[in-house]
């Protein structure tokens, strides 16, 4: 009776039917002038480290500013992130595949004020918030896995493995000085959901020996079913035993 009282009818059941509950369609968040001209862009060019043009049949020309992204970000760094789109590019932002985020505006003139908002923006110990580079031949952002924060199946986690890493190959981030661009990927565990065979350096966790059981106190941390489903090595069983106190 509820479909019938809101006016659904029985009779023609595929009439205003919403079939698609999912987001958006992409392309009604383009900015106005990629809708304008996509698919007609006559050629790209790289500036400097982190700034790219592309020029449409047009004549239009979209600049883009491209930053690090971390993989797991907290709701302020978020509206940090908004806020730059809405204060400089109309509100538009994009995230590329290895986690970079990449502001885009529509005139050479907004490029300077953009980078130096970008550029002051850091966080208490110093380090950048918002770094720009990842383009050319230099390296590009790590693409990781989940690590411990969500993933019951990691040998190792991945988000101090990336930061260290990262922290080692920085410079090469904000720089084009190697001979191609390079692509580093982290995966926690066999799985490769990281796909970092995709990548011209892996970083790999794996798995050597089963995890050590504290039996007497099992039950009263965690959810059985659920640790013996996620063992990777089956050594979680569900039947309890009694060990000898030493």
């Amino acid at each position: 009776m509820a479909f019938v009282s809101s006016g659904y009818n029985t009779n023609k059941p595929m009439e205003d039917r919403i079939s698609d509950i999912g987001p958006r369609k992409y392309d009604e968040f383009y900015p106005p002038v990629i809708a304008k001209n996509k698919g007609k862009w006559l050629y790209h060019e790289i500036l400097e480290p982190g700034v790219l043009v592309h020029v449409a049949e047009s004549g239009d020309e979209v600049y883009t500013i491209r930053v690090g992204g971390c993989r797991f970000m907290s709701v302020t760094h978020i509206r940090e992130i908004c806020e730059i789109a809405d204060k400089h590019c109309d509100g538009h932002l994009r995230f590329t595949t290895r986690n970079n985020i990449e502001f885009m505006v529509d005139s050479k003139e907004k490029v300077a004020p953009l980078k130096a908002d970008l550029e002051s923006r850091k966080f208490n110990g110093g380090s950048l918030k918002f770094p720009i580079g990842g383009t050319g031949a230099g390296i590009t952002n790590i693409v990781h896995t989940q690590g411990w924060i969500h993933c019951h199946t990691p040998a190792t986690d991945a988000s101090g493995t990336v930061k260290a890493a990262m922290d080692a190959l920085f410079d090469d981030f904000q720089n084009m000085r190697l001979p191609a661009q390079l692509r580093v990927s982290m995966a926690c565990c066999l799985n490769m959901c990281g796909a970092v065979h995709c990548s011209d350096i892996a970083i790999l966790g794996y798995h050597r020996k089963p995890p050590m059981l504290d039996h007497e106190y099992l039950d009263k941390l965690c959810e059985i079913p659920l640790a013996v489903a996620a063992c990777p090595t089956g050594a979680v069983k569900p039947s309890k035993i009694e060990t000898e106190q030493k």
